[in-house]
Formats: C-alpha cells, sequence, structure tokens
C-alpha cells in the first residue's frame, strides 16, 4: 500500500516524505506573503505575479499564451487578470505592427512602480537562506534545479529557463559549461530563470 507524505508515520520513516512536506511549508509561506502584497493593493496574487514578471522580462515573453504557459494556467484565466489591469492602467497593450491580432504587455508607469515594490515580496523568505554555509546553499539549489527539472519534464511544470534545458548547457564528467558565455559554471552558478535562456530542440 502507497503512503502519503503527509501520514505522520511514513513521514517519520522516508526523508523524501519528510521534504516534500517541507517544500508545502515553504510554498505556504509564498502564498501568505504574496496574498498580503496583492490585497495591498487591491489585486489578486496572479495579477501581482504578472506586473513582476513583465517588470524582468523581455516583451516578448509579456504575451498571453507565454504567460499563461509560464503560470500553468489557461489563457482565459490570463486574458481576465489582463483586463483588470489594463482596466487599473498599470498595463497597456503593444500591438505587433505585422499582425494586428497579436499583442504584448507593458508597463504603465503606476504599473511599474508597484511591480518594483511587490517584487521584493520574498525577501523575508531569502534572509533565512543568507544565514546558511556557501556549502548548503549550493547543496539546496542544485537539489532543488533537479527536482524543478524532473517536474518539468514529466509535465507537471511547464516552462523552465533553467541551465538544464538550455542548448547552451553541456555537463560532462560532472563539469557544467554554458557555450554562449564560454565558460565553466560552478554549481551555485547554474540559472534557475536566464534570460538568454535557449530551448533544447
Amino acid at each position: 500500500m502507497k503512503y502519503s507524505s503527509f501520514n505522520l508515520s511514513e513521514q517519520n520513516q522516508k526523508v523524501e516524505s519528510r521534504i516534500v512536506v517541507a517544500l508545502e511549508r515553504i510554498s505556504e509561506a509564498f502564498r501568505v506573503l504574496l496574498w498580503n502584497e496583492s490585497k495591498e493593493n487591491s489585486l489578486s496574487p496572479i495579477q501581482i505575479q504578472i506586473l513582476i514578471f513583465i517588470y524582468f522580462h523581455s516583451q516578448e515573453k509579456c504575451k498571453v499564451g507565454y504567460l499563461a504557459d509560464e503560470f500553468n494556467m489557461t489563457k482565459a484565466t490570463i486574458s481576465d487578470s489582463v483586463k483588470v489591469l489594463l482596466a487599473k492602467d498599470l498595463v497597456a497593450k503593444e500591438i505587433n505592427t505585422t499582425d494586428t491580432r497579436s499583442y504584448s504587455i507593458s508597463l504603465t508607469p503606476e504599473g511599474k512602480q508597484i511591480a518594483k515594490k511587490a517584487s521584493f515580496f520574498a525577501s523575508s523568505i531569502e534572509q533565512p537562506l543568507e544565514k546558511l554555509t556557501e556549502e548548503q546553499k549550493t547543496v539546496m539549489l542544485n537539489g532543488l534545479l533537479k527536482l524543478i527539472y524532473d517536474l518539468n519534464k514529466s509535465g507537471i511544470i511547464t516552462i523552465q529557463r533553467m541551465c538544464f534545458t538550455c542548448a547552451n548547457y553541456q555537463v560532462d564528467k560532472g563539469v557544467h559549461y554554458c557555450k554562449l558565455l564560454k565558460s565553466r559554471l560552478a554549481e551555485n552558478e547554474l540559472r534557475v530563470d536566464c534570460p538568454e535562456h535557449e530551448l533544447q530542440l
């Protein structure tokens, strides 16, 4: 019989179950912090996430279809959120001159202001991480990257712009290398979200 990770006797027997529950607790912290930020701005959590994403990513990624894949939501759900942001004058449509049906989304000055402030919503999670040793942080980063990669491969998480899924990344005998940067990467230099990411074909 397969036991749940939330079964206390199972947790006490398997370290994997304790890690799953620990990750669930951390995700709860993210939800609380994001919810507090969204309430402060009279927006929904996903609307705050959209503003932050647009603030830090290139215009080609700021389209409804891409955002839907990014946040594992339907286009209709993202469209509804974008309509609210448009109505509040926090974003604007940038129409494609060659295809008027296609548009990207940019931030208005007020949208930038909110996005910049909101982007610090998780800083209270980063603070305790700073207390870890460099070795502990590197081990944690690598474990999480491998977990995200496997979840991506199994289709649970969609878009990933990490080293492991990039055409410029290669690894040989444990040595990580970026063909774009033309340099080796230390384990603590592996990226979760790279602006130059090129998806492996």
